[in-house]
């Protein structure tokens, strides 16, 4: 009986293989869009948009007025966040998350990769024919500001108040005015590493 109920040692911590999880860069989880409930801003926005994307080549009375009505839905959640995304942004990738939606502004020439998060009073310039190109899971910290025609790398984690003017490379992480290099995402860089040594064994 007591030989049965025996526990097993737990392996040592070197036996343990933990897999960290990673946001992808390249695959948008849309579920981080879904509306959570009827007063979700920041995803309620973003359904705006996403919807009037959709009809934005479909015909017809009925479709016209469904557009109508989500340009109306889109000022309203625009005034309740106090933020400017319009709904011509075509370049926004899927699973963006605004948390805190308040104060955005993003040009409607942005280009963003998928899996990105906004938050509050960050804003991505851009210039009258394009806007910034930033690769998939960009953390933008609160109050960030992103000039026009930079380009971010993927996994890159951008710091609170930073002013990027410049280039940023892939898993940085970069804060200060003017942006520098401060750190670097290295568990995002070690699993996109293994991900290569397996596709290639």
């Amino acid at each position: 009986m007591i030989e049965s109920m025996r526990i097993e040692p737990e392996p040592a911590l070197e036996e343990r293989s933990p897999t960290p999880f990673i946001v992808s860069a390249t695959e948008p989880n849309w579920s981080r869009e879904r509306p959570r409930a009827f007063w979700d801003p920041g995803r309620k926005l973003l359904k705006t948009i996403r919807d009037y994307q959709r009809l934005k080549f479909e015909t017809g009375l009925l479709t016209a007025a469904r557009r109508r009505l989500i340009v109306l839905r889109h000022r309203f959640w625009s005034i309740v966040t106090a933020s400017d995304i319009p709904l011509s942004c075509t370049g926004l990738g899927g699973g963006l998350k605004l948390p805190h939606p308040l104060g955005i502004v993003i040009h409607p020439k942005t280009i963003l990769g998928p899996n990105c998060l906004i938050m509050h009073h960050t804003t991505l310039m851009g210039s009258k024919t394009t806007g910034i190109t930033a690769g998939g899971h960009i953390d933008f910290g609160a109050g960030s500001k992103i000039l026009a025609n930079v380009k971010i790398g993927k996994h890159v984690s951008i710091g609170a108040n930073a002013v990027v003017t410049k280039t940023v490379d892939d898993y940085a992480i970069v804060a200060g005015v003017p942006a520098k290099k401060i750190g670097e995402n290295t568990q995002a860089k070690a699993a996109a590493e293994e991900k290569v040594r397996t596709d290639n064994t």
